[in-house]
């Protein structure tokens, strides 16, 4: 995919990764001309590592949750990390996969894009009828989908200016 120039190259997504219940990536891309580029084997340590700190953030928070269950019901863990220049954002679904975001600093929306990226996944993915759960995703209307997310949010972006 190629890369459009941002207005303000400093705020936007840098990549998304889906991480299935057993903690294996199923999915990453990089989401911007910022994302930085690692090979495939860091992206795999990336999502099992995620996986591995979610699970122990949910047994060692000093606060548990009613039944240990967020508010849509899913298992407690983190939600959202913010440092070094880069916001990491989770989305945890019932099934446990996870859908995680990372982004400059300031982006806007990423909640909202972190569940239209889930509904995108529903639609795409687990619809296909040549898709197996917890494989890696192969999915090119999935991956259209979150290209034109991404670019209508940019636009977005720009528009709030």
């Amino acid at each position: 995919r190629k890369f459009a120039s941002r207005p303000n190259a400093k705020m936007g997504f840098l990549h998304l990764f889906i991480v299935n219940q057993s903690g294996g990536l199923i999915y990453h891309r990089p989401l911007g001309p910022l994302a930085p580029r690692i090979g495939t084997n860091d992206w795999l340590r990336i999502g099992s590592t995620f996986h591995s700190l979610h699970a122990i953030a949910a047994e060692a928070a000093p606060v548990r949750l009613p039944g240990n269950k967020t508010i849509n019901g899913c298992p407690d863990g983190i939600e959202e990390i913010e440092a070094g220049g880069v916001v990491v954002k989770c989305l945890q679904t019932r099934t446990d996969v996870k859908f995680i975001l990372t982004a400059a600093p300031g982006t806007l929306d990423m909640d909202q894009a972190l569940k239209e990226i889930y509904v995108l996944y529903a639609d795409f993915t687990l619809k296909n009828p040549f898709y197996e759960i917890d494989m890696p995703i192969r999915c090119e209307l999935f991956t259209e989908g979150v290209d034109a997310l991404v670019e209508r949010f940019d636009r977005s972006l720009i528009s709030k200016r």
